[in-house]
């Protein structure tokens, strides 16, 4: 079986802006580069510092139209597009809550609590597990779920990380507790994910079109997708690089 390094992503500001990236240098017990770096707390969330659950942040399982943006990352600016709103361009402080704010306002449900201020992430990100993580996900997977829809499902609706070719569906489920060797890049395979509402969202226009988590349930009696990953020893890699299962 060979399997190959298929996609990279990133998300700058949790839930909001998905960046595609060609290559990218991992660091041991780091999250992926620029991953989470920031999120957008939501009224009455917690402040403190460190890593917080996901529920005292703004997410795409609250907001869907927020699963359509893209996010471009040029040195301390991101660039932030969205088929409804105007090209956004801000720096990635906590100086920009403001601008942000006002951005995703048009876009975000009135009914959900109000975006309140953008935070720094803790070293180890925010993504939805309190440890640094890459996430690892199957392009069969998601082939299989496309099938049963009857349509092409997009590969950032599950916001993953890495993207493996190669493997037969599910099987990123016989992963765990096994390490992924990219170069000298090497990954610890920990736990499934869960997933959330957020993957019913189209990301093409942010309106919630497929009952994702019912599609899981019914047809593989789970509601997971992918795997986290902890990195455990550092390197470059790249898009059409050889993963080896070790």
């Amino acid at each position: 079986m060979t399997l190959s390094l298929a996609q990279i992503w990133r998300y700058p500001i949790k839930a909001i802006g998905a960046e595609a990236l060609d290559q990218v240098t991992l660091t041991k017990g780091k999250p992926l580069p620029l991953d989470r770096a920031w999120a957008l707390l939501e009224q009455g969330g917690d402040d403190a510092q460190g890593w917080r659950s996901c529920r005292n942040f703004l997410r795409g399982a609250k907001g869907p139209s927020l699963m359509a943006i893209m996010a471009r990352v040029d040195g301390d600016i991101v660039h932030l597009t969205h088929p409804n709103l105007p090209e956004l361009t801000i720096p990635l402080s906590g100086s920009a809550t403001n601008a942000l704010i006002n951005w995703i306002t048009p876009i975000y449900p009135a009914t959900r609590k109000a975006p309140t201020a953008l935070v720094k992430s803790p070293d180890e990100g925010m993504a939805d597990v309190p440890y640094a993580s890459v996430s690892v996900m199957n392009t069969a997977s998601l082939s299989a779920i496309s099938d049963k829809v009857g349509r092409d499902m997009d590969a950032r609706r599950f916001r993953g990380n890495i993207w493996l070719d190669g493997l037969a569906p599910w099987a990123e489920f016989d992963l765990l507790g096994k390490t992924l060797v990219m170069g000298d890049t090497e990954l610890k395979v920990v736990e499934p994910i869960t997933r959330c509402r957020a993957t019913e969202a189209n990301p093409a226009n942010g309106i919630r079109d497929v009952d994702t988590l019912t599609v899981l349930r019914q047809n593989w009696g789970h509601a997971e997708f992918g795997m986290n990953t902890k990195v455990m020893h550092g390197g470059t890699i790249a898009v059409g690089d050889t993963v080896v299962i070790q």
